[in-house]
């Protein structure tokens, strides 16, 4: 659920708040959007090559800390080109969370589609009512400081990885 929230409150506003937050113009707020997308597209491409060589674990925590890092970036970066490195990184590491719930969630046989339409549900609704609060809390402290509630999410995301462990598979 964390990880739709963290992939559609880039999707919702990224461009306002490199534009509010940063100064610069709706076309660079564009571009900046367009690296997220970029990235993520690029995450996912290389995804099965990575989910094979280190496991799903492995690759949520990781990407865990790359939407972190890369959020921390753009929140406190300080200057377009720094928060452009931090979209980057942003977008890398949106772009496993979700594909990758939903796998884990369709393991067992049993209940697998109970599983998966809670899973689907539960990361539709974060997409899509999680960013309009972002926006609500934004009006109050600003877009760009609002993205602390979405760093929060990605730190919660990170900390429940183990939950995607495949089924009877302790090294992962």
């Amino acid at each position: 659920m964390e990880w739709h929230f963290v992939e559609g409150s880039a999707n919702d506003w990224l461009p306002l708040i490199m534009v509010d937050g940063y100064n610069v113009t709706p076309a660079m707020g564009s571009f900046a959007f367009g690296l997220f997308v970029a990235a993520m597209t690029l995450g996912r491409i290389v995804g099965d090559k990575l989910l094979d060589r280190f496991g799903r674990v492995t690759v949520l925590r990781t990407s865990a800390l790359f939407a972190f890092g890369g959020l921390l970036f753009v929140i406190l970066g300080h200057s377009y080109v720094f928060a452009i490195v931090g979209i980057v990184f942003w977008g890398l590491g949106a772009a496993f969370g979700f594909p990758v719930g939903l796998s884990a969630a369709g393991d067992d046989p049993r209940g697998v589609a109970a599983r998966v339409g809670a899973v689907s549900t539960a990361g539709y609704f974060a997409f899509l009512v999680g960013p309009p609060i972002l926006g609500i809390i934004g009006e109050y402290i600003g877009l760009l400081r609002a993205l602390f509630v979405v760093l929060i999410a990605v730190a919660v995301a990170g900390l429940l990885s183990h939950a995607a462990k495949p089924l009877g598979k302790s090294h992962q």
